[in-house]
Formats: C-alpha cells, sequence, structure tokens
C-alpha cells in the first residue's frame, strides 16, 4: 500500500467537499476547485476525512493511489491557506512593477516585458525586485512563476535574471581562468 494514499485527508474547518459522479468538488474560504479523478481510484468522505482506496495492486492503481491523494489534499489546502511563489530580480536596472492587471518587467532588453494577470493568480510586487504569486490551485501557480521566470532565467557569470527566491544560481568562474 502506498505510504501518501494511505493517510487520510483531514477536512479542516470551513471547507466543504463534495463527491459527484467521477468528480471531487472543494469548496473553502479563498474559493472553489473542481478536479475529474480517475475512475479506477475510490474516493469516500467519512469521519470528517477524506480517504482514497485502488482497486489492486497493478502498476497503474498504483501510480494513481499516490497522486489522486496528494492531488485532492493540494486542493484542500489551496482552498484554505492558498499557494504563493517568490521570485526575485538580479541585475543592475532590472525591475518589476504593477500597472493594473499586468506586471511589467524590465529585464535588460530593448523593450518592457508585459505579463496579463490570468484569473485565479494574483500578482504582488512588494518591492522593485521581488514579485509574489498568489493563487488556489497549486499546478496553476507553479507554472505562472515558471513562466515570468522564463521571460529572463537567471545566468550562470553574475547571476543576472529573474529566479525563485529559494533557488541557488551555480556560477561559473568565466574568462579569468585564462588570464597570466
Amino acid at each position: 500500500m502506498s505510504r501518501i494514499g494511505r493517510a487520510p485527508i483531514t477536512i479542516p474547518a470551513g471547507v466543504d467537499v463534495k463527491l459527484e459522479g467521477g468528480a471531487v468538488t472543494v469548496k473553502g474560504a479563498k474559493g472553489t476547485l473542481t478536479k475529474t479523478l480517475n475512475p479506477e481510484i475510490q474516493v469516500e468522505i467519512k469521519d470528517g476525512a477524506i480517504h482514497v482506496t485502488r482497486a489492486s495492486d497493478d502498476k497503474l492503481h498504483r501510480s494513481l493511489h499516490g497522486l489522486t491523494r496528494t492531488l485532492i489534499n493540494n486542493m484542500v489546502e489551496g482552498v484554505s491557506k492558498g499557494f504563493s511563489k517568490e521570485l526575485e530580480i538580479n541585475g543592475v536596472g532590472y525591475r518589476a512593477q504593477k500597472q493594473g492587471k499586468q506586471l511589467v518587467l524590465n529585464v535588460g532588453y530593448s523593450h518592457q516585458v508585459m505579463v496579463d494577470e490570468i484569473p485565479g493568480i494574483t500578482i504582488d510586487v512588494p518591492a522593485a525586485n521581488r514579485i509574489v504569486i498568489n493563487g488556489i490551485d497549486k499546478q496553476l501557480v507553479g507554472q505562472f512563476a515558471a513562466d515570468v521566470r522564463k521571460k529572463r532565467p537567471p545566468e550562470p557569470y553574475k547571476g543576472k535574471g529573474i529566479k525563485y527566491v529559494d533557488e541557488v544560481i551555480r556560477r561559473k568562474e568565466g574568462k579569468t581562468g585564462a588570464k597570466k
């Protein structure tokens, strides 16, 4: 049995979970998320917790067991607490600002890079070199943060670019090793 899959998901106060057909709907203070699940995985709610079980020990069922439990847990956590990713901008003259529902990035190009806020995502710019992306869908928050980072990924020589706050950039020495 999967260690992750067999752990029950406790439903916090203020969160409502419904099973309709092959879909799970989770409603909380921050919003509502719906996910269609594989019909070969059984999900049931009892005693204030969600239990995920599988039909057999087939390879497919084993792989779906932990995945399904984690997806439901992320939905419950998202509607109760939410998710956020922080990005940091390094480089002389590199900065970010928010104009209405757009993120405006000055990251060394001849033009400004505009990123539109999408539904389910909110962008905060607490400082000129920091971007905070918030939302209730973990996958959507992570993908949007990766898309913003892709506008100017960090380079290994000076570390200029957009990186995650906890990301470590491996630096290269450059041409100084060849001088004598």
